[in-house]
């Protein structure tokens, strides 16, 4: 067995104790709960076992809980595949089936039956069968000293290897996923679902209520939930969309808790988080926060300047640009409190100050010398380049896919390529890539508005030049800048006048009778020309150094690691997250903010009524929810004359947790994840145990929305309710 491997197994099977940085701190593999946090878990209240959460052996809480259209977590909460999720995970369905006349987003949308159900092509829903470490099958023999070609050629044959033969003959689908850097592997084996059917969702007055405002805050009041039904082949087996399938039965669905929480209490958060970053050094944190984070925070600002005016103005645009606009706000407004909360942390100076003791240890040993001695310094030097490659990638990538011109584009390329070969382009190839085009392009002009466009090219283009040095800038757009002198908006009407990529019709005939003669045409089209001039700009200028500097980052990364685990080795680590299935555990938990301000972890419908103000659409509450509230009309679903909203406890999480069930000691659904609180947000790079807060919808809050608001209580019928 090589060094790095057995270095690798010792620290995740003869280490006993638990020492990391706060007890509630990680997001930890579902396999190793029992050898590793089973214990904690149960100290902290949870009355079940390791078994219950995961098991292969038997139905278990990981046959509840899925990955939900690759992006977020949902649950079913019934045995005929209902499942729930956040209303902004569904935003993008919600808003595909509104029009002005059915306006979904504002108004909400009940299915009263099943044959009421809306179909949403191209939605997944995908289910976890097991997991195994590979870690051995696929480091077996693999050193550091290996040339990295040799290693990652063979490293990638293995992986391929051990996916194949996972899924042979089941219909599955695997994937081998890195933890620790590099250190360690996982096989995954999953099911996914292709028919999955909208069935309920609240106006966005309450799906979205506060809408950027409210958006990593607390105290919150969001009902942010959406349900979905996942249907079957009639032998409950995956099947592209029929009226012949049927809903699927899950080997496992959540009861639903109406006993409600209370500070202190257990919290499990079962789902799939996306990315963090807890084991980068100094310089990583400096390159966000400093440097990729400023910039990207002014171009989005300026985006949302632009949408939100034309959203006010119009409510087709409003519908076209809701599901755009929320996701370019969602992570500006991340980065801001992002960057604020490494700046409260000090997280520089923490990290700064770890190196200097991590360096200490190193180097009153000549073994730990020659290892990892020149980690640090290789890094220092590193990421002066990366910041600087990664700043301009990043940067005109938002602008250029700010421009949906350019966007549309982009989609023809494959087209024309192939009327550049010398011989004539296969028949069927051609019709098969224009049908693709041609669907992607109805879904593409149905949200799309030619003036707010034109304002978005002007405005884009203005802060690429404004932004980056000369060096950095594509070609095509020098010479666009000199044809104006940098009045962009100038131009702007002409070029969206002629253009094939801004007018449906013009293109739909553009595509129709695209042949080689077309390319003419094409290569004359402004917006094509930056499409292809920006991508032959990155890729000839930008991505070569880029991905050489990554892959050295990784290479510093996996050993980086090692030096880590091995110098702090009665500390238990969690991977970092990688969209695998994960959990996480904590208890229900207020917090101080500032000083002498503390937030209580319960929110109520009271809130919501405070905020009420018809003026604004994302605080203008519903008048049958405001009529619920004057009667206290709660049902069975308030407590102590109060309509419980959201709460928030001290669970660690991060995108792809939203939608992620929240379960209390008993294993029952208490609430939906769906947020981090402000002060926390910088926690996928440093865990702040004081003030770091998940943001969960009280599920009693959209049972009572779905009963009392919405009169869709028959959907209450086939969950299993423990009062």
């Amino acid at each position: 067995m090589n060094k790095l491997l057995f270095i690798v197994l010792i620290v995740f099977t003869v280490r006993g104790s638990y020492a990391s940085t706060s007890p509630d701190e990680g997001i930890w593999i579902p396999i190793l709960i029992e050898k590793y946090n089973i214990k904690l878990m149960q100290e902290k209240g949870f009355r079940l076992s390791a078994e219950d959460i995961y098991s292969v052996n038997r139905a278990s809480m990981k046959d509840a809980v899925v990955n939900f259209n690759r992006g977020c977590t949902a649950e079913f909460i019934s045995g005929d595949g209902l499942l729930i999720t956040n209303h902004h995970c569904g935003y993008g369905q919600i808003q595909d089936h509104s029009t002005l006349e059915n306006d979904y987003l504002t108004n909400g949308f009940w299915a009263m039956s099943r044959d009421g159900e809306l179909p949403n092509p191209g939605v997944t829903v995908t289910l976890l069968k097991r997991m195994e470490d590979v870690t051995e099958k696929v480091l077996q023999g693999i050193t550091d000293e290996m040339p990295a070609q040799e290693r990652d050629k063979l490293i990638s044959s293995r992986i391929a290897d051990l996916q194949a033969s996972a899924v042979e003959g089941t219909g599955y689908s695997a994937v081998v996923r890195p933890f620790f850097m590099g250190n360690q592997y996982f096989l995954f084996v999953n099911e996914t679902f292709r028919d999955i059917r909208l069935v309920g969702a609240p106006p966005s007055a309450i799906g979205k209520f506060g809408g950027d405002t409210d958006n990593w805050v607390w105290p919150r009041h969001t009902g942010d939930f959406s349900l979905f039904r996942v249907y079957a082949g009639k032998n409950n087996k995956p099947a592209s969309y029929s009226p012949d399938n049927v809903p699927y039965n899950p080997g496992y669905y959540f009861p639903v808790s109406l006993k409600g929480v209370n500070e202190g209490a257990f919290t499990m958060v079962f789902g799939y988080p996306g990315t963090t970053s807890e084991y980068v050094p100094s310089y990583h944190i400096d390159m966000v926060k400093n440097h990729i984070n400023p910039a990207m925070v002014g171009i989005r600002a300026k985006k949302l300047e632009i949408i939100d005016k034309a959203m006010e103005s119009d409510p087709l645009i409003r519908i076209q640009y809701s599901s755009k606009k929320a996701g370019i706000s969602n992570s500006w407004k991340k980065w801001i409190g992002e960057m604020q909360g490494l700046e409260k942390m000090n997280t520089i100076g923490q990290k700064q100050e770890y190196e200097s003791r991590l360096t200490e240890w190193i180097g009153s040993d000549n073994n730990r010398k020659l290892r990892y001695g020149d980690i640090l310094p290789a890094y220092r030097d590193l990421y002066e380049g990366l910041k600087e490659y990664t700043l301009i990638n990043n940067y005109t990538s938002e602008v250029f896919n700010g421009i949906e011109a350019v966007v549309m584009a982009r989609r023809i390329y494959e087209l024309a390529s192939l009327y550049r070969q010398d011989q004539a382009p296969d028949a069927q190839i051609v019709m098969k890539t224009k049908e693709a085009i041609s669907e992607y392009a109805a879904g593409f002009f149905k949200d799309y508005d030619r003036e707010t466009d034109q304002q978005l090219f002007a405005a884009m283009l203005t802060l690429y030049g404004e932004t980056l040095d000369t060096k950095w800038l594509s070609p095509e757009y020098l010479k666009l800048k000199k044809l104006t002198g940098g009045d962009f908006n100038s131009i702007a009407p002409g070029l969206y006048d002629k253009s094939v990529f801004t007018d449906q019709q013009r293109f739909d005939s553009f595509l129709k009778k695209f042949g080689r003669s077309s390319l003419k045409k094409l290569e004359k089209d402004p917006f094509y020309r930056l499409a292809v001039d920006v991508s032959s700009f990155l890729s000839g200028n930008v991505l070569p150094e880029l991905s050489r500097m990554n892959s050295e980052r990784q290479k510093l990364n996996k050993r980086y690691m090692t030096a880590q685990m091995e110098y702090d080795n009665t500390r238990i680590f969690y991977p970092d997250a990688n969209s695998t299935l994960r959990v996480s555990f904590g208890s229900v938990k207020g917090y101080y903010s500032e000083d002498a301000v503390y937030f209580k972890p319960v929110s109520t419908l009271k809130g919501i009524i405070e905020k009420d103000n018809p003026e604004i659409y994302d605080y203008n509450v519903p008048a049958r929810l405001k009529e619920l509230y004057a009667k206290s009309d709660y049902g069975r679903y308030g407590r102590n004359g109060e309509m419980p909203v959201c709460f928030i406890a001290n669970n660690h999480t991060t995108g792809g947790n939203s939608g992620s069930p929240v379960i209390n000691a008993d294993g029952y659904l208490i609430g939906i994840n769906f947020d981090r609180a402000w002060e926390g947000v910088a926690s996928d790079l440093a865990f702040n145990p004081e003030q770091s807060r998940n943001i969960s919808l009280d599920i009693r809050f959209a049972l009572f929305i779905i009963d009392k608001f919405a009169g869709a209580g028959y959907l209450l019928d086939e969950m299993t309710i423990i009062e």
